[in-house]
């Protein structure tokens, strides 16, 4: 007897599922994702498959009949699909079918076909599960490839042979390597040499459907471990040759330097521990790439990577550009962050000054938070007298910019004195000498010359006209 999981579909529109099947004749099962989910005791996922023995939009539109109101139904014909939303439920139909594939595109041939061709075309054993919406065996669970014992054993493996599924759709590869990093699962040694065998095919995926499992992976509870699978695997090397390129310790003269691909690694999943920020955690992902291309060697001081964050910054335009990344305050974000991820860690290491931490909290702005985060994440040493010293440092520097912020407030500042009053106290169209005026205040109350208060500001602008030979003919106070 088939094991039952009639408390997995007790959502009254698993009922309004079946009365529609009964209705049109046909078979229905709810499959995939929520099944596998339900089981793990994991929170069940809002967006449900549900399979059908004929056509899944008929089911779909019967089901729609059912529920009380107007309920909206969006139909796809070309892909033979369509989804209702129920309450806080998305719920997408679609016909069993079978598929083959072309060698150059993932896009499959489709056909009718059976319950057992619909769970032979699925990814992986844990998402081929399904559960019967049929009156006679209501809430049977259909496990042709032993998806529950693969549950058990925490194991990501292909229902057929992995050659041809990774083959048939390469974007499989990428979805193995988010499911064992998000699940904390293995994948089975078979498969994963079936990935590296087929690292090529991943050429044919679109950059964005990358993305799309790259974020999951990113914002997995241990990113690092879906980024060694697919360093291991090659893929990385495929996909983020700025990462894989900081891989290796190199050594001149007895002098050697810290291996920063497996250092970055650290960095992300230290990160993941204090913020879900999506956007902060590739920011903690690329804070480092700039360290390849400019990587020297000098025998006086070693190994060096001067301005490799200004570099790394200029990096993430070009990476995100080719990867379909958005390059809009996103993207920004990130190469701000990147450009100013060692300006906190050289005040931990200095004498922390007052104009030093109003430039930074100037420059940072309201990512000044996200910022001492990266950080302080950045701290990956295993001598815990050294790690004790760098977080002190760290809460040194914090403390001076809630104290500096309180008192100055600098934080996105615009100098108190604007360029139309520069024009209208010394009679003066647009120039230079306003740039230099409005620059020159901004610097004073940066440096602590003056409070940033408009009276001291109006002051110092009169001070540095005149040094410019310019003659107030309007002095308002």
């Amino acid at each position: 007897m088939s094991k039952q999981y009639i408390q997995a579909v007790q959502h009254p529109v698993f009922e309004l599922i079946t009365k529609a099947s009964v209705k049109l004749g046909i078979r229905s099962y709810v499959i995939g994702g929520f099944v596998r989910d339900y089981i793990l005791e994991r929170n069940v996922p809002k967006d449900i498959d549900v399979v059908a023995l004929g056509s899944g939009i008929n089911l779909a539109k019967e089901v729609a009949k059912l529920i009380p109101g107007q309920t909206k139904i969006s139909v796809f014909k070309n892909f033979g699909t369509a989804m209702i939303r129920h309450q806080d439920l998305e719920v997408e139909f679609v016909g069993a079918r079978k598929e083959s594939y072309a060698a150059d595109s993932r896009k499959p041939v489709v056909e009718d076909g059976s319950l057992e061709d619909d769970q032979n075309r699925r990814d992986f054993t844990i998402n081929a599960l399904a559960i019967s919406l049929n009156e006679d065996d209501y809430g049977s669970l259909l496990d042709p490839f032993y998806g529950i014992s693969d549950l058990e054993r925490k194991l990501i493996r292909t229902p057929l042979d992995p050659d041809i599924t990774y083959s048939d759709d390469p974007l499989r590869m990428m979805r193995a390597i988010r499911f064992a990093s998000q699940l904390n699962f293995k994948i089975e040694e078979e498969s994963f040499e079936a990935i590296k065998r087929n690292v090529h095919r991943i050429e044919i995926i679109s950059n964005e459907r990358i993305i799309d499992e790259l974020h999951k992976i990113i914002l997995s509870d241990v990113p690092s471990e879906g980024f060694k699978l697919l360093y291991e695997t090659g893929l990385l090397s495929k996909i983020l040759p700025e990462l894989t390129n900081l891989q290796g310790i190199e050594e001149k003269e007895g002098q050697t330097h810290k291996d920063n691909f497996w250092h970055t690694l650290e960095v992300v999943d230290n990160i993941a521990k204090n913020t879900d920020n999506l956007w902060l955690r590739w920011a903690a992902l690329l804070h480092d790439i700039g360290k390849a291309p400019t990587k020297r060697f000098d025998k006086k001081i070693g190994w060096t990577f001067h301005t490799h964050e200004f570099v790394g910054s200029k990096m993430v335009y070009t990476l995100f550009k080719r990867l379909r990344m958005p390059l809009n305050d996103k993207m920004k974000y990130v190469q701000k962050l990147v450009m100013m991820s060692s300006r906190p860690i050289v005040l931990a290491q200095d004498i922390v000054t007052d104009s030093a931490v109003r430039r930074l909290i100037f420059d940072a702005g309201n990512d000044i938070e996200d910022l001492m985060i990266l950080c302080e994440a950045d701290i990956t040493t295993k001598n815990p007298r050294r790690y004790k010293k760098y977080s002190n440092n760290f809460k040194i520097v914090r403390q001076k910019i809630s104290e500096v912020e309180q008192r100055d407030q600098v934080r996105n500042f615009q100098p108190p004195i604007s360029g139309e009053q520069i024009m209208e106290t010394f009679n003066i169209k647009p120039s230079r000498e306003i740039g230099l005026i409005k620059e020159a205040i901004k610097e004073a109350i940066l440096e602590g010359e003056i409070p940033n208060q408009y009276q001291d500001a109006y002051d110092y602008m009169l001070k540095r006209g005149e040094k410019l030979g310019l003659t107030p003919v309007n002095d308002k106070k």
